[in-house]
């Protein structure tokens, strides 16, 4: 036999068994339907037709009632304990004590608020004559004095990141030029568009942008932060997703949070390791099919750590991921270390491969004023799903770039004003001041030993925290000596986001004496009770029910639009012989 006709055999064998495995797959399938049918058969046996569809409907009912309550943006642990602790406030004599605290927390709330303090009278209608300039002028001047924390001093953290005075006039005078304007027209105002894409390219330019590279402006972080997850949740749809997840460090900016919560996307939380950087494994576990974006932050805010952007990176080149790089409070810092002297371990920009987005805020180390940060893309196919277009309004095509439609053409001339102004020579000075700074705090902050550094801050922000004491008895100290320092929890900490302000003589060391000076204090007595807004955090983190937290954080939020005179006094307007 030839060793053809051998193969030929060969292969008429297994043809016939496989015919025969094919028909024994089919009688078993066979069994298995006449089984089934005959279940559903006897299950429907002596009822009527009317029984029969009636049932059909209120099963499938059900069964759409169950895939909706399972598969939600908020996961089903957290809507559980939700519905938990809504019971348990409802039960009479639980709910009535726990009413209690949390009308207690809110009176603590309400009178730690320091700008509802000494407040004289308030503005409620229209004065019946307009004040004349000098007037209008007088009364801003009043407005802008008010207010212990004198942020000049520099005793904040972050919030006021340049306050130079000849760049404050220079951009009032911009201002001044294009009050009026809004990139909304830009066949009414081509110099303001001319001026917005100019910040965009110079911004994918300082980030290593290719030439497809691309962004937009928006008025700050957290628009950027919302631009960049409505792109990908609408990627996401178009790939078939339904429900799109996205998977963010629980050290992430609570944008994304907001992000996920306007445009029904899944917020999937990853923890961090002991060095406070995202754990890149436990993201690796959480990846599945409904991921439609990656999220690392560069630094991140709470405790000024860059995340392992490559390691990430990696993950989402091998499972075609979008993957978001939040570059908001230090993008405009890191883009220069290197030629200040301060190179970061790793590269963080577009020369990653599968970063494909990343938000940075113009208007903290980009010294522009507030109101002005930019999102960009590594390519314009991602861009284009953050744009929105109504094509069959009656009042025209509408087509905008990001949430606002009309939007002030002055805060665009003015970021654009301080880049040109300040120029790369003064931000890379600028950087190096501020990491020097930042350098100098770190070193002196390990010295003590009752307090820690949170992980290995490469940038602006360091974090404290204590294993000695409540650290915001720390906090409050400090507040108590001038100093505005932005208060953590989970773990409780406290840091500071050095700024410009920070660089000026004399203020790295007046906060390095003040902090040992108020630790000297809290050593004398370690059982002292924490108070003002330290035990507000303190209870804040050790109740299981977030909701009441919520409800809290609502009565400040409510307190910003307040204009109730403390004490009940008159209101300005509020009685005859006030205009």
């Amino acid at each position: 036999m030839s060793h053809q006709e051998s193969r030929l055999q060969t292969w008429c064998q297994t043809w016939l068994l496989t015919q025969d495995a094919i028909s024994s797959y089919k009688e078993i399938l066979q069994v298995y339907w006449e089984t089934a049918t005959g279940l559903v058969n006897a299950c429907c046996d002596g009822l009527e037709p009317w029984q029969i569809v009636g049932l059909t409907c209120s099963s499938t009912l059900l069964a759409v009632w169950l895939h909706s309550f399972l598969f939600q943006p908020e996961s089903l642990t957290s809507r559980i304990k939700k519905q938990f602790f809504k019971l348990l406030r409802r039960m009479p004599f639980v709910g009535a004590i726990i009413q209690k605290k949390i009308d207690e927390a809110l009176n603590d709330v309400t009178s730690s608020l320091s700008f509802l303090k000494d407040e004289k009278d308030y503005i409620k209608a229209l004065p019946e004559q307009g004040m004349s300039q000098p007037e209008v002028l007088q009364k801003m001047k009043e407005y802008s004095s008010k207010g212990d924390v004198r942020w000049e001093d520099g005793k904040v953290s972050g919030t006021v990141y340049s306050g130079e005075k000849k760049l404050t006039r220079l951009l009032v005078q911009v201002y001044e030029e294009f009050a009026w304007s809004n990139p909304l027209h830009p066949d009414i105002f081509p110099g303001l568009r001319k001026m917005e894409a100019e910040v965009v390219r110079i911004a994918c330019t300082l980030f290593h942008g290719g030439p497809n590279s691309c962004g937009a402006m928006t008025s700050g972080g957290t628009e950027s932060i919302l631009m960049a997850c409505k792109a990908y949740r609408d990627l996401a749809y178009e790939r078939g997703i339904k429900h799109p997840e996205m998977l963010v460090p629980v050290s992430a900016h609570a944008a994304f949070d907001k992000a996920a919560h306007y445009f029904g996307m899944k917020m999937i939380h990853i923890p961090l390791t002991k060095t406070m950087e995202v754990d890149v494994q436990a993201m690796r576990r959480a990846i599945s099919k409904n991921t439609a974006m990656l999220v690392c932050s560069a630094p991140q805010f709470p405790h000024g750590i860059m995340d392992p952007i490559e390691e990430v990176a990696e993950l989402a080149v091998k499972y075609k991921i979008p993957f978001h790089v939040d570059a908001c409070l230090g993008g405009f810092l890191i883009v220069f270390m290197e030629k200040a002297g301060f190179p970061l371990k790793h590269p963080f920009d577009f020369r990653v491969k599968g970063v494909t987005s990343i938000s940075a805020d113009t208007h903290k180390y980009g010294y522009a004023p507030k109101g002005s940060s930019v999102v960009l893309y590594s390519d314009k196919k991602y861009r284009s799903y953050q744009f929105f277009v109504a094509p069959d309004w009656q009042g025209g095509i509408y087509a905008s770039p990001s949430v606002a439609g009309s939007r002030p053409g002055g805060i665009i001339a003015a970021c654009w004003a301080t880049l040109m102004h300040v120029g790369e020579s003064g931000y890379v000075e600028a950087t190096k001041r501020i990491i020097k700074t930042a350098r100098f705090l770190e070193s002196e902050l390990r010295k003590i030993d009752s307090i820690f550094i949170f992980g290995k801050p490469e940038v602006s922000v360091l974090s404290i925290g204590s294993d000695t004491f409540d650290i915001y008895r720390l906090s409050n100290l400090l507040a108590a000596k001038g100093w505005n320092l932005n208060v953590l929890q989970f773990p409780p900490s406290i840091h500071l986001c050095i700024t410009q302000l920070h660089t000026k003589a004399g203020v790295a060391e007046q906060f390095l004496k003040d902090v040992k000076d108020s630790i000297e204090d809290i050593m004398k007595d370690l059982n002292a009770k924490t108070t003002g807004m330290g035990a507000i955090y303190g209870m804040a983190q050790s109740i299981p029910d977030r909701s009441l937290v919520a409800e809290i954080s609502l009565a400040y939020l409510d307190g910003l639009y307040s204009t109730e005179v403390p004490g009940g006094e008159k209101h300005m307007n509020g009685s005859p012989g006030h205009c």
